[in-house]
């Protein structure tokens, strides 16, 4: 059937944002234990409750973990991650109205085991030999300056809290060693992040809920170390970026098990993360990055030799094993992010599919598939990102048209886009919208130089990388670049706007819980990244003035296209007082400016109606700024 002919951005299509939501959830944190595959759901539905779910492997029945009156979620760090563990005492989880441990057991059904007010816990591990939990501590009161972080154990029948290691700014990682005789860590101290430098610690696990004095292993402020990882023969083994790629090492000699220009570690921007895991002693099955693709393969721990697994998927993310299975949470450019699980015998041949992050089947002619692209920035530096063509199976372009753009730039800064199948990417494509997602100088996954271009850089080097990526593409004759609108959330709202106020190259822009002002940032955000901007700008309050010349706010009067801003009321990462002091400047001048706010969600939106409203108020935008028709959405206008 010949494809009907409508101007770019108007096509009509089925990925409505209510399909959207209708179908998707998140999954996160899979593991297999005592013959059960356990995971977490985000259920948008359930105003996003993250809900754990077990899977008897045998008998292939699927019950939920939890009664419905629980939300299993951390808030350490708020970004939390690593908020359950099933263990042979039970499953512990972190409920998220208290932020306390509690543990579910098939016996006497859930209880509390901590009651302290002060403290949220997040990223357990467990010894049975031991009796012993352990657990990432932060406790917040009044009188600190900022919450203080230490390593716990909890006596799971008193609930008491004993202090195992402290005076580190953060923890992460804990894990015993399978014979239970020693305990591993990573701690890491202000100004850095964890992918800028952590230190791996052992220690021997004495009686009474207590360790010995431990040793550092590996790491320091100039080397990151990820994901610390004993063998089923106690020996431990840990990712380090020493060679300018995160590389596996063994701790005994430190040996590089398999030396590559490839990323077997990640940023952790949550707990719990895992790149590999080991499926004998001598083997590996692990997932890594190389020039922004990602592959799955085994490792032979002796001789280095790598085997690619014959798996058609572009991520790979939550690798684990154990009990003869290895499970892992995949996609790829035309299937959405599922659970896998297969006998570690049989890892030659297709993993079985649990469940797919997204019920919805979409017509592969209607599926836009990224190209990478790798050009030219400023000064001749390289960048890298992903353009995805309009697509849609029965619409398509008038031939003297070029499509209308939408730049899209991650979050982090520090992170990374892949070439999946991601329905906040095909919504655009379908109605006839050109996308590139950027992975801008100090993105992951090209190795720690490449990550470390945006230090004392940002506002700067990421700005460039986009408004050359919008040069290359209309020089390549693929983009109308009248019509460039840039979008982002959280460091990516920060990138573009700064766009906005630094190029011409775009003409619209929308930010979802953006920072607007560094000062303000610096001196109001959480822990985790409150001297996060150090290395991305400079010192605070030393270079006070750099913040200022790199704040979006300080040029706002050189932003001269209409704007959108969404954001949650209840941001602690970026709060809406940040977006505000913008939008008041922005109204003076006389621009196109909307504001959407949303009550009850934090940084980033939960809520099935959030979820919606944010979409559709965006597609709104995009099309009074471009001219296309659109339904109006209730609440969301231009400030008069």
């Amino acid at each position: 059937m010949a494809k009907q002919t409508a101007p770019y951005g108007t096509w009509a299509s089925a990925i409505t944002p209510e399909l959207m939501v209708a179908s998707n959830i998140g999954l996160s944190q899979p593991f297999v234990f005592d013959g059960a595959l356990y995971w977490m759901e985000s259920r948008p539905q359930e105003q996003g409750r993250s809900v754990i779910v077990k899977r008897m492997l045998q008998q292939d029945t699927t019950s939920e973990v939890l009664p419905a009156e629980y939300n299993c979620r951390t808030r350490v760090h708020e970004y939390g991650g690593a908020s359950y563990l099933p263990t042979a005492a039970g499953v512990f989880f972190v409920n998220f109205n208290d932020q306390q441990v509690y543990l579910c057991d098939h016996d006497t059904g859930v209880r509390k085991i901590t009651s302290h007010s002060e403290l949220r816990f997040a990223d357990f591990a467990y010894s049975a030999q031991q009796q012993m939990l352990v657990a990432v501590a932060e406790r917040h009161h009044a009188d600190l300056s900022e919450p203080e972080n230490q390593l716990v154990a909890v006596d799971i029948n008193s609930g008491q809290v004993h202090t195992l290691h402290q005076g580190e700014d953060f923890y992460a990682s804990a894990s015993f060693s399978p014979d239970g005789s020693h305990l591993c860590w990573l701690s890491w101290n202000h100004p850095n992040m964890p992918w800028d430098g952590t230190t791996l610690w052992v220690a021997s696990v004495a009686e009474g809920l207590a360790i010995e004095t431990p040793e550092k292993v590996a790491g320091g402020d100039q080397e990151s170390v990820f994901q610390p990882q004993w063998s089923p023969q106690s020996e431990l083994y840990y990712v380090s970026d020493r060679s300018n790629w995160w590389n596996i090492y063994a701790a005994n000699g430190h040996r590089n098990v398999c030396a590559m220009d490839a990323e077997f570690g990640m940023p952790q921007w949550i707990f719990g993360m895992r790149r590999y895991a080991f499926v004998n002693d001598a083997t590996i099955v692990s997932s890594y990055t190389q020039a922004g693709e990602e592959s799955l393969v085994t490792i032979d721990v002796h001789s280095g030799q790598i085997t690619n697994l014959p798996r058609q998927h572009s991520s790979y993310e939550s690798v684990y094993a154990a009990e003869g299975s290895v499970c892992y949470i995949a996609q790829s450019p035309h299937s959405f992010p599922s659970l896998y699980v297969e006998d570690i015998g049989s890892l030659a041949t297709t993993g079985t599919q649990i469940i797919s992050a997204s019920t919805l089947s979409l017509n592969t002619a209607d599926v836009s598939t990224g190209q990478a692209i790798s050009y030219e920035s400023a000064g001749g530096a390289k960048a890298h990102g992903f353009y995805y063509p309009p697509c849609n199976a029965q619409w398509a372009g008038p031939a003297d048209e070029l499509p209308p753009l939408i730049v899209m730039i991650h979050g982090g800064p520090t992170s990374a886009t892949h070439n999946d199948l991601s329905l906040k990417i095909q919504f655009w494509t379908n109605r006839g919208f050109a996308v590139f997602d950027s992975n801008y100088r100090g993105s992951t996954g090209f190795g720690r130089q490449y990550r470390d271009a945006l230090k004392g850089q940002w506002g700067v080097a990421d700005v460039e990388d986009c408004d050359y990526a919008v040069r290359y593409l209309a020089g390549q004759n693929l983009i109308d670049k009248q019509r460039v609108a840039i979008r982002g959330g959280s460091a990516g709202g920060f990138t573009t706007l700064a766009a906005l106020a630094m190029t011409d190259a775009f003409k619209a822009g929308a930010s979802l819980y953006g920072v607007t002002d560094l000062t303000a940032l610096a001196e109001d955000t959480h822990k985790f990244e409150s001297r996060y901007l150090d290395t991305l700008v400079g010192p605070y309050p030393q270079q006070e003035a750099l913040y200022q010349e790199r704040s979006p706010i300080s040029h706002a009067d050189s932003i001269n296209c209409p704007v959108i801003f969404l954001q949650g009321l209840d941001d602690k990462v970026v709060p809406p007082s940040q977006a505000e002091m913008m939008i008041d400047v922005l109204v003076k001048k006389g621009l196109q400016v909307a504001y959407v706010p949303f009550e009850g969600e934090g940084h980033g939106f939960r809520q099935s109606k959030n979820i919606i409203k944010a979409l559709s108020a965006e597609l709104w935008f995009y099309a009074q700024v471009f001219g296309f028709t659109s339904d109006p959405v209730e609440g969301v206008e231009f400030i008069t």
